[in-house]
């Protein structure tokens, strides 16, 4: 069994899924998983698919050096944004996985809200691009770590009214002003 970064507070109500080593850009994808962090499970996979589509996108906050600028961005409050489809696929699948794993454990899927996304770096790995007059340069990827837990959300029960509550407590002066008030009129 995988060692995850965060344990969720009810284990029975949450599904976990994990990736390691995949071969999409780091960066990118953290702007990905940090758009679709606290959304619902199916939310999250509907707005995937509008990123894919070029629908949505994917507002950049964190790594944002030379980014363009779009007219969607508006929607979340930025103007830096991208369509990272192959993150978006990426996570898109890990989504998919997690509904698998909820199913198999009993929990409704439309309950699922994401809690926990975290993207780590993963070990470089290298090729070499040659270049002019007999020099080589590294020509690196970034890959990374990806890894999910969602819960069902807890239904908010209204707390009863306290007839106790209602009772207005007052002093001795303010008593005999509401007596006086009452006395002249």
């Amino acid at each position: 069994m995988a060692r995850y970064s965060a344990t969720p507070a009810n284990e029975a109500k949450s599904a976990k899924c994990r990736g390691s080593n995949l071969t999409v850009h780091f960066k990118n994808t953290v702007e990905t998983a940090n758009a679709i962090k606290g959304r619902k499970l199916l939310n999250a996979v509907a707005y995937l698919k509008d990123v894919k589509e070029h629908k949505q996108c994917i507002p950049f906050r964190r790594f944002h050096r030379g980014i363009g600028r779009t007219a969607q961005a508006k929607a979340f409050g930025a103007t830096l944004a991208r369509w990272p489809a192959k993150s978006a696929q990426y996570v898109l699948d890990l989504l998919k996985n997690l509904q698998a794993n909820a199913e198999s454990k009993g929990l409704n899927a439309e309950d699922l809200v994401i809690k926990h996304i975290l993207v780590n770096p993963a070990a470089k790995r290298g090729r070499r691009t040659f270049r002019a007059h007999g020099r080589i340069n590294p020509y690196k990827r970034s890959p990374c770590h990806i890894e999910i837990i969602a819960s069902e959300e807890e239904k908010n029960v209204e707390k009863a009214k306290d007839e106790r509550a209602a009772v207005v407590f007052q002093t001795r002066q303010q008593l005999a002003a509401k007596r006086l008030r009452a006395s002249r009129q």
